[in-house]
Order: C-alpha cells, then sequence, then structure tokens
C-alpha cells in the first residue's frame, strides 16, 4: 500500500516545522525550503522527537523547474495526502516585487505542480495571513491575484502596491485566500481539498523580526481578544485539523487563526 506524504514548503520555518511534528505521525514528511542548512537542521531536530521518515528538498518556489522537481519526488515517495504551503516573505524581508514574486506567483507554481497528483482524500492548505483582511475585498486587483501566474502578473499589482513592501504583502496574502476559493472546484474534481489558513500574530522567528521592525505589530496584538501573541503548534494543530478526513467536508475556506484580532477590527 502506497505511504501517505506531506509535503511542507517553508518546512524549516516555525510554522512548518510544528506542523511536520504532527503529520509526521501519519506518513511520510517531505520538507522544502531555500536553505539546505536549515533543512537539515529541521531534520535532524524532527528525528529527535521520533519523527524519522523525513525528506528533504532545496526549493525556490518561485522557479518553476524547482517546484516540478519537488512534486515529482513527493509522487516518487507515495500518494499526496497533504500539501502545506507555509512558504513566504513578509514585509521586512523584500522589496514589494519579490514578496508578489514569492507569496502568489510562488504560490501559483505549488498549486500548478502539485494538481496532476491531487487524488481522492488529497488535502491543501495554504498559509495566508490576517493582513489579507486590510485591502477591501472588492477592486480591479481580485480577479488579478486570482490568476497567479498569468502574465506580468508581479508589474500589474506593482501599480496597487506602488513600491510598498507592506501593500504588497496585504495584497498577496489576499490573494492566497482568493485562489484557494478559486481553485476549490479544481481540486474537487479530483475528489481533493484546499483551504487557505490566516494566522495572526505568531510566535516565530519572522514574526519576532516583523515585530522588531514594524510598529503596527504592537498595536495589532494591543487589540487582540485574546491578549496574547500564538504559538506555532497553534497554527500547527489548526493545519492538522483542515488536512484530516474530520474536514473532509471543509473546502474553499479562509480559517483565522489569530486570536480574534480581524473580528474585533471589523
Amino acid at each position: 500500500m502506497s505511504k501517505n506524504v506531506y509535503v511542507i514548503t517553508g518546512g524549516s520555518g516555525g510554522m512548518g516545522k510544528a506542523t511536520a511534528e504532527l503529520v509526521g505521525k501519519y506518513g511520510t514528511v517531505l520538507l522544502a525550503d531555500v536553505s539546505e542548512e536549515r533543512l537539515e537542521n529541521t531534520k535532524q531536530e524532527l528525528a529527535t522527537k521520533g519523527i524519522t521518515e523525513v525528506y528533504i528538498q532545496q526549493v525556490d518556489i518561485t522557479i518553476k523547474e524547482n517546484v516540478m522537481e519537488l512534486a515529482e519526488k513527493a509522487n516518487a515517495l507515495g500518494t499526496l495526502k497533504g500539501l502545506i504551503h507555509t512558504a513566504g516573505l513578509s514585509p521586512t524581508m523584500a522589496d514589494s516585487k519579490r514578496i508578489t514574486e514569492v507569496n502568489l506567483v510562488g504560490t501559483g507554481f505549488i498549486l500548478d505542480a502539485f494538481l496532476p497528483y491531487a487524488t481522492e482524500g488529497t488535502s491543501v492548505v495554504l498559509v495566508s495571513s490576517m493582513s489579507g483582511y486590510m485591502p477591501p475585498r472588492q477592486g480591479p486587483y481580485v480577479e488579478v491575484l486570482k490568476k497567479p501566474l498569468a502574465d506580468n502578473v508581479i508589474e500589474t499589482m506593482e501599480q496597487f502596491a506602488q513600491g510598498n513592501p507592506g501593500a504588497a504583502y496585504s495584497l498577496s496574502k489576499l490573494g492566497v485566500q482568493l485562489i484557494a476559493a478559486d481553485q476549490a472546484w479544481i481540486w474537487g474534481q479530483k475528489g481533493a481539498r484546499i483551504n487557505s489558513l490566516s494566522p495572526g500574530t505568531i510566535n516565530t522567528p519572522m514574526g519576532r523580526q516583523e515585530a522588531e521592525q514594524q510598529e503596527q505589530m504592537a498595536q495589532m496584538l494591543a487589540i487582540t481578544p485574546l491578549q496574547r501573541e500564538g504559538e506555532p503548534t497553534e497554527i500547527a494543530t489548526a493545519i492538522e485539523f483542515l488536512l484530516s478526513d474530520a474536514a473532509s467536508y471543509i473546502t474553499g475556506i479562509d480559517l483565522r487563526v489569530d486570536g480574534g484580532t480581524i473580528a474585533n477590527l471589523k
């Protein structure tokens, strides 16, 4: 019988690692990230926690060939049970064009490459962000965001982001939510599900970097009803649920795991 395979992009990050700890109990884990060194360290760390069926692959998700190779490797390992896409750049990590390229176009490449391997029971979770709730959900960019692999999408989105990394980030994360809803039908034709998940302020290395460099993060935390940051494990358990058969009739949604921040903004 073919083994269940769980692919995690951004696999050496806080959320990716926490998710690997949980899904590693159910099958083979394939971690992808840009840094081979961080992947090796994560693999060793997981081994100390009893998660030993772990493979790694260095991937730049903005290079189509890299992503295709990742999908082929996953298929060679077994049946695609879970695709967890956590890879992305936050506002302090790159300029606006690169953020759009990684967060939006990269998501398009991932979904395009893995769709052929989806089967009955496959579940996809795209990690978005509560920042995706900041831009209005109507506007000329909405249809652009749903087609991340369209020609000139980076240049088109730059007209809306106007060189602002924060705006590019929020728009790209709105895009991730819109894509999950938009693609529910085509994944459903395979018996597969696709959802997005929007973390709030989370205690990860990336989250800490943003908090140190952006005053707005402290303001968001101050209005969060639960009055604290979330932990990577709290994202991972929500992902675990969306991947599981317990969520077998849930597709095309965005699940906010933000301590109530967005609810308190509305």
